[in-house]
């Protein structure tokens, strides 16, 4: 009934996890972008941002052509609204999940990405500012989010896309170098996510979809970043 166009990204694993949760059944796609396939015409087509994911829905509810989808948040939006499952219909609580959902899609995976980047790719000598910058605004909304679970077991009242759109930005805190028992309340709601059958089975079907070529450094570069970017690596 539905493809998913996957790369590796927690904005991927938040789709699969609550297509999963749905008990939707969905194939993956694989888009690999490290050598430029989301810069091609038929994936613009989808995605005019040339961004994974993409979620394609053969049967929507208007009974019409497919439906496509893209940014992991509308994507999350859809599947709730299409299944009536993990968005609350009561428009506080219906506001509260949103509001917490948008916190992620505008705050933490930005930022987190960017920590990301100035941790792996960046140029020796931008490191140290961007790496306080990033790694302090994440630190700072994984303070947020702990604050914010204090005496709740999820993020707005029931399971819901705010805890799904959240965990995978939590799941990568490993790649931070720092521990998540720095934030108690944070980690226990990380430990209890992780710990449910269709997380498991989202992360392993994103992983089985997906097949590694061999990259230059400098064309891996250029897909991922673009030609300008791309040209600073080089010298670096």
């Amino acid at each position: 009934m539905f493809d998913l166009y996957v790369e590796k990204s927690p904005a991927i694993f938040k789709s699969a996890i609550m297509l999963e949760e749905c008990g939707l059944d969905y194939h993956c796609i694989h888009v690999p972008i490290s050598e430029g396939k989301q810069h091609t015409p038929e994936f613009r087509a989808l995605s005019p941002n040339g961004k994974t994911p993409v979620l394609v829905d053969h049967a929507p509810a208007d009974g019409g052509a497919p439906l496509v989808v893209f940014e992991s948040g509308a994507i999350l939006v859809y599947l709730a609204e299409k299944t009536g499952r993990f968005l609350p219909t009561e428009p506080r609580r219906r506001s509260e999940t949103l509001q917490w959902l948008f916190w992620q899609s505008s705050g933490l995976s930005p930022l987190a990405g960017q920590a990301i980047h100035f941790i792996r790719y960046a140029p020796e000598e931008a490191k140290p500012y961007g790496q306080l910058r990033y790694l302090g605004e994440v630190r700072r909304h994984y303070s947020v989010l702990d604050g914010r679970l204090e005496g709740r077991a999820f993020i707005a009242g029931d399971y819901s896309i705010a805890d799904i759109g959240s965990y995978g930005w939590v799941n990568m805190y490993d790649r931070y170098q720092f521990p998540l028992s720095d934030w108690p309340n944070l980690e226990r709601w990380w430990r209890s996510i992780t710990d449910r059958p269709a997380v498991k089975r989202a992360y392993a079907k994103v992983d089985a979809a997906r097949t590694v070529s061999p990259v230059a450094p400098d064309d891996f570069n250029r897909n991922l970043f673009g030609e300008v970017v791309a040209n600073v690596l080089a010298k670096k």
